[in-house]
């Protein structure tokens, strides 16, 4: 494993999301480790190192958080709660990418810091687009704190 791969946490229940989300990454030659937590309350534990991550150096955040909002267990809202929190997870960029375009939610997660709040496109070109727009910035030109520089 390069010493620059950075990890991407995908927080996406829909088996079919998630597909789509890592074909579009794969062809946007965004190669990056990607795990993928199917509902909040795993992505709470991976962050943390809980559960079954419990042998998971959590002192390594991931370099982008894609999160959906409607998540069993836990919702993404209750997820970047807790994300905004926690010092250690403060500063994580977090994605929203979700289906939802209710303006309550938007603003919910603006209050909540979310980096950016990208409704998922339903075409796939479109959506091919929008993650390697997303990956290009966010993974490329951005500068993360949570990332050490």
């Amino acid at each position: 494993m390069s010493k620059d791969l950075k990890t991407i946490l995908l927080v996406e229940d829909d088996p079919d999301d998630v597909n789509l989300t890592l074909r579009a990454l794969n062809k946007s030659n965004i190669n990056q480790e990607i795990v993928v937590a199917n509902d909040g309350l795993e992505a709470i534990e991976y962050l943390f190192g809980e559960g079954k991550y419990a042998d998971r150096d959590s002192s390594k955040i991931p370099e982008l958080i894609l999160l959906d909002l409607k998540l069993p267990k836990m919702d993404g809202i209750e997820v970047l709660k807790k994300l905004r929190s926690n010092d250690k997870t403060r500063t994580a960029t977090v994605i929203i990418l979700t289906s939802s375009k209710e303006t309550e939610d938007i603003v919910e997660c603006y209050k909540l810091c979310a980096n950016s709040y990208i409704q998922k496109p339903v075409d796939f070109n479109l959506f091919l687009e929008t993650v390697w727009i997303l990956g290009r910035y966010w993974l490329n030109c951005n500068e993360n704190v949570s990332s050490g520089g």
